[in-house]
């Protein structure tokens, strides 16, 4: 039976940049991995190459998860100004508008009447309607902050991305890839379970979810490395 949830659950704004940062990480550094092990190079360097191209990508991850978030964030601004000004310039065309979607939702004539009467009362809550439902625009969560998503999907991305890299510290044999896919398929089913705690999946579907996924990430990653290190 899938959890109920009785309350909010904290945290949960940041679980798309969590998510996504920490699969990409590790679907990153599995590729580096599998191609330069595939390559048959040292081990240091498969160190070396995978923590250089796992901070590079972590900052660029980082870098475009602020700039998207802060246009997304600049874009609802712009146009919750503009919906503000046609509210004061063509206030009668606006009291259409909300009326005609207050119809759409089942309201009755009298209902929608009363509702818009209500509702122009407060301009904010007026305008939040308006946004969503004119312009399919929802303003992003108070202390969502794009500097904030930045960091936790860089975070996210490093802290998950180190795994696979994890067995190249301590075994060298022919057994360090076999256990670094091991290792990568451990962080990739265990980020998922966590999600469990938000999403109300029961936590092995959740991880079962997140691994098979992030698998045939991985095991394109691998075979597109194993091709090159054979052409070349």
């Amino acid at each position: 039976m899938e959890q109920t949830p009785h309350k909010h659950k904290n945290g949960g704004r940041h679980l798309k940049d969590i998510v996504y940062g920490a699969n990409d990480g590790i679907i990153t550094t599995f590729a580096v991995v599998a191609g330069v092990a595939g390559a048959g190079l040292e081990h240091v360097v498969v160190v070396l190459l995978g923590l250089a191209n796992l901070l590079a990508d972590g900052f660029s991850m980082a870098a475009s998860n602020y700039l998207g978030s802060k246009s997304e964030h600049d874009f609802a601004l712009r146009e919750r100004k503009t919906e503000e000004i046609e509210l004061k310039e063509t206030p009668e065309e606006e009291r259409a508008e909300m009326f005609g979607y207050l119809r759409k939702k089942g309201y009755t004539k009298d209902d929608a009447d009363l509702l818009v009467n209500l509702l122009v009362k407060k301009r904010e809550f007026w305008l939040d309607i308006a946004m969503k439902e004119e312009l399919g625009i929802e303003m992003p969560a108070v202390g969502n902050k794009p500097s904030r998503n930045a960091l936790v999907t860089f975070f996210s991305f490093v802290c998950a991305g180190f795994v696979p890299l994890l067995p190249y510290f301590f075994i060298s044999d022919e057994k360090t890839f076999k256990t670094a896919i091991l290792f990568t398929a451990a962080i990739l089913f265990t980020v998922g379970a966590l999600r469990y705690r938000f999403t109300g999946q029961h936590w092995y579907n959740a991880g079962a979810e997140m691994l098979l996924v992030g698998g045939v990430a991985a095991v394109i990653a691998y075979g597109v490395g194993f091709l090159v290190s054979t052409i070349v």
